[in-house]
């Protein structure tokens, strides 16, 4: 395999990357799609609840990000993993029932916005971390990059995948 794959031989960095870059596109999904929401269906297009939107969802990523790496330093990224992806997952599952039951209100975007936030927020130290325990020393690099060019390739797919409720 090629210096530029070399990560790839390990199977588990495999399923992890795998695993990865499926849990961000959904992310990013969740992300576009609830602005979307928020902008077309709860509100009347206001940038005011957007902003907020996208606030709650990002500035805690900012805030939180110093204490999140300590948790991600002293406790097990794997077990610290688990916790987030399933939070978040359920978070998208919650707001995907309150869609499709035609429940959801503003208020519920907010909360899991926040949700949302705090998740990616405990979420990105430990995820960043958690490649140098699934490869060997040599091949951290190369995962780290690959890890990098997964998390921005989903980025670039997941606003592009978001569901659009005009259907």
């Amino acid at each position: 395999m090629s210096s530029m794959f070399s990560a790839m031989k390990v199977f588990n960095y495999r399923l992890w990357v795998s695993g990865a870059l499926v849990s961000n596109i959904g992310t990013w999904m969740q992300r576009v799609a609830q602005d979307w929401l928020v902008l077309t269906v709860l509100t009347n297009h206001s940038g005011t609840a957007v902003g907020i939107t996208t606030g709650l969802q990002f500035l805690l990523i900012l805030i939180l990000g110093p204490w999140a790496g300590l948790l991600g330093d002293r406790y097990s990224k794997r077990k610290i993993l688990l916790m987030t992806q399933s939070a978040m997952g359920t978070c998208a599952l919650i707001l995907g029932v309150l869609v499709v039951t035609n429940t959801v209100k503003l208020w519920h975007v907010y909360l899991l916005a926040l949700l949302l936030g705090v998740g990616s927020a405990i979420d990105a130290p430990s995820r960043q971390a958690f490649v140098s325990e699934v490869v060997e020393a040599d091949d951290v690099p190369n995962a780290v990059a690959l890890n990098a060019t997964s998390f921005n390739l989903a980025r670039l797919a997941g606003p592009g995948l978001a569901p659009d409720r005009r259907f």
